[in-house]
Order: structure tokens, then C-alpha cells, then sequence
């Protein structure tokens, strides 16, 4: 499987897809248009190995909420990334059995050299 789950408003999200230029081969999903399934998480889930590697610290709701205040466990992560999707950190980039999460240098090289291949 090949899939991208990013945000078409997120002005990074579409440098990066740009950037990459990925091959009609890959299915994109928009998740604000058409949300995170419980199953798809899950499936993130055991490519990533934890929910807190999913979740974006850097949301604005992260703050406004006063997370980062709380002590979050792996189902809080879990609940607030399928209950809104500005929790999950992206793009998140699956190629087959391989997970790319976020938007750092370092994980887009690291995609184009697993694309490149």
C-alpha cells in the first residue's frame, strides 16, 4: 500500500507532495475532507508502534486545550487523533510496510531515498 494522509490547507503538507512528486500509485487522503477511520489509525498504529508517534504536539488545540499539561497515556492519544484531526501529525506517508511521520528534513529524505529506490 501506498497512501498519504495530509491536509490540503496545510501549506507544508503541499510543498512536501510537490517536493516528492509522487507517482499515481499513491492514494491521498485529504483528512479533513474525509477523516481518520478507527481502523486506519490502527493500522498507523502498529507501523509506528505508538499513538504518541502519531500525535502533533505543535497543534495549536494542543495548547489551547492545556495538554501539555496533562499526563496523556496511549488511549488519550488514540481519542483526541480521531477527534480531531489536527492532532495527527503530518504528512503521514505509508509505503508499503514503512511509516514516514511528519515533516521533518530528515524523515522527507528519507521517503524520497524509499521512493527512489
Amino acid at each position: 500500500m501506498k497512501k498519504v494522509y495530509y491536509l490540503k490547507t496545510c501549506n507544508t503538507c503541499l510543498r512536501i507532495l510537490k517536493e516528492l512528486n509522487l507517482s499515481s500509485d499513491f492514494m491521498l487522503q485529504d483528512i479533513k475532507i474525509e477523516p481518520i477511520t478507527v481502523k486506519q489509525l490502527e493500522e498507523m498504529r502498529e507501523l509506528a508502534d505508538s499513538y504518541e508517534s502519531l500525535f502533533s504536539k505543535r497543534s495549536k488545540l494542543y495548547t489551547d486545550m492545556g495538554l501539555k499539561n496533562q499526563v496523556l497515556e496511549e488511549r488519550d492519544f488514540k481519542h483526541y487523533i480521531l477527534g480531531h484531526y489536527t492532532f495527527l501529525s503530518r504528512p503521514v506517508i505509508i509505503i508499503n510496510n514503512e511509516i514516514f511521520i511528519g515533516n521533518s528534513k530528515k524523515t522527507i529524505e528519507a521517503v524520497k531515498a524509499k521512493i527512489n529506490k
